[in-house]
């Protein structure tokens, strides 16, 4: 018996706003591609490309990354966009590219924006998806989100998934790397240098900044950079004063 998704609280993000840039077109608006719309084999071809870049987060398709037999039973009719999604994330492709190189959180993550493409809400949801992939396997897992509520209504049956509202900056699933930072640690494409951890979280700047306002060690380089001249009362002994030089001469 598979265990059913925990519930969790959604955030309000922009998809879930549905007034909110209903009617407002620019440059952040994505080109959504449908199958219904194409009508000649170059549109199909774009169409099939935009799936790619979508799922394989890549700004040029590979040709080793590509689905021939799956385009081609696409383009007789016989596969709906919805089955040539879940079948490129179910490929061995996307296995060796993403799936055999992230944790189950990193994962969800991915799939959640190439998929329903939107980030997800929180932790809470990350913990829930991960529980699936971990009782359904990963092709359950994607099955569970092609096939949910949430998918059908946004995308349905013949249009391509894509990031949904966004608002500002390029297209999260184009820039998003590929691997999570453990994996990179192991592998040894990147290496944390922690000197730039320690210059960011031990500094007196960065340390100034945790304090609440108002806090007067907030102000002690401002209070170190006044430097006011002032002419102050001079101090002096009654022993540095010389009393006999100050007596009238009494022998004259």
């Amino acid at each position: 018996m598979a265990l059913p998704l925990l519930e969790y609280k959604p955030s309000s993000q922009n998809q879930r706003v549905q007034s909110f840039g209903k009617s407002d077109q620019n440059e952040d608006t994505p080109y959504i591609y449908r199958l219904e719309d194409v009508n000649s084999p170059g549109e199909m071809k774009a169409l099939v490309w935009a799936a790619y870049r979508q799922i394989f987060s890549e700004h040029e398709t590979l040709r080793f990354n590509r689905q021939i037999t799956l385009e081609t039973r696409l383009a007789n009719g016989s596969l709906t966009v919805r089955d040539f999604i879940r079948e490129l994330v179910k490929s061995e492709r996307f296995y060796t590219l993403v799936v055999s190189v992230n944790d189950n959180y990193r994962l969800v993550e991915i799939c959640l924006k190439r998929l329903l493409g939107r980030e997800p809400y929180n932790q809470d949801e990350k913990i829930a998806w991960s529980i699936k992939i971990g009782t359904l396997g990963f092709h359950g897992f994607v099955n569970a989100l092609v096939d949910s509520d949430e998918y059908i209504q946004a995308f349905g049956d013949y249009t391509v998934p894509y990031q949904r509202k966004r608002m500002e900056a390029r297209p999260f699933n184009l820039v998003t790397p590929r691997y999570g930072e453990s994996y990179r640690e192991v592998a040894g494409t990147t290496k944390t240098d922690w000197r730039f951890t320690i210059e960011k979280y031990y500094t007196r700047k960065y340390q100034e900044k945790q304090l609440a306002e108002g806090d007067p060690r907030k102000f002690r380089e401002l209070a170190a950079s006044l430097n006011p001249k002032v002419n102050y009362a001079q101090k002096i002994s009654s022993f540095d004063i010389d009393y006999l030089s100050r007596v009238p001469n009494r022998g004259k």
